[in-house]
């Protein structure tokens, strides 16, 4: 009850200080499983993506909260938990461990075990030249999300869409200062791959740094808005570097919508 109550307060505090406006120019507010990603320039970011969305859409949309920052209060954590549902993220990844070998190595290690030894019966016996060697399997998406490793940062991530939420994120990771995102990181390309079901929605938000400029915890009120794009793919065959600056430009398109 007192979360309900707090999420009705916020929700007009953001949207006296801020308008909160949505613009759908891409796609309609849809309540179907969604990766909305956008550029990142506060911590204010995932409130006001959070208002925007229509309420049918807020319940089940999960946005990314960067664990240090929202957790250094018991108030911030209450909110974070409570009222935004948000998924905690460590901002510094986990020292990395010698992976364990994926199911797809292990698929094509046994696979060329197994053609090595034919391929040798075939030579030994006077039959035809060797097969030449298959391309290696593509993982599929169960066999990624199996062997991520529980330390991973995009953990979190990959359990709230396993369980069925949309989720938020900024994939530059850390907050920009520019007037252009800055390139994007691998996550969005390894959810692609791990979730090929859920719909990828660019968003675009606008002038929020000056609500809360870095460093100030005073708001101030500004028009903001948000606008959310056409919904993007990952392509069969596509490498992680193009897929990601296809995604910046489909976000950087929508700034002057």
């Amino acid at each position: 009850m007192l979360a309900k109550l707090m999420s009705f307060l916020l929700l007009g505090i953001v949207r006296f200080l801020t308008g909160s406006q949505a613009r759908w120019y891409g796609c309609p507010p849809k309540a179907e499983q969604r990766i909305y990603f956008a550029n990142h320039q506060s911590h204010a970011d995932m409130v006001l993506i959070w208002a925007a969305l229509p309420e049918e859409l807020r319940t089940i949309t999960r946005p990314i909260a960067a664990k240090d920052y929202w957790t250094k209060t018991p108030f911030r954590q209450w909110i974070t938990t409570a009222v935004f549902n948000a998924v905690y993220v460590d901002r510094q990844a986990t020292p990395a461990r010698p992976a364990p070998a994926t199911p797809a190595e292990a698929v094509s290690v046994v696979d060329a075990m197994a053609r090595a030894g034919t391929d040798a019966d075939t030579a030994m016996a006077g039959g035809p030249d060797p097969s030449p060697e298959a391309p290696p399997r593509v993982p599929t998406p169960e066999e990624l999300r199996a062997t991520l490793p529980p330390g991973d940062p995009l953990a979190p991530l990959v359990r709230a869409l396993e369980s069925g939420d949309s989720i938020v994120i900024f994939p530059e990771g850390t907050r920009g200062h520019g007037d252009e995102p800055q390139p994007f990181k691998s996550g969005l390309f390894k959810l692609a791959q791990m979730f090929p079901q859920v719909v990828l929605v660019p968003a675009w938000i606008n002038n929020v740094q000056r609500v809360m400029p870095k460093g100030e915890v005073v708001p101030v009120p500004i028009l903001c808005s948000v606008t959310f794009g056409a919904p993007i793919a990952l392509e069969r065959g596509e490498e992680r570097r193009p897929f990601l600056d296809r995604a910046r430009a489909a976000v950087l398109a929508l700034r002057d919508i």
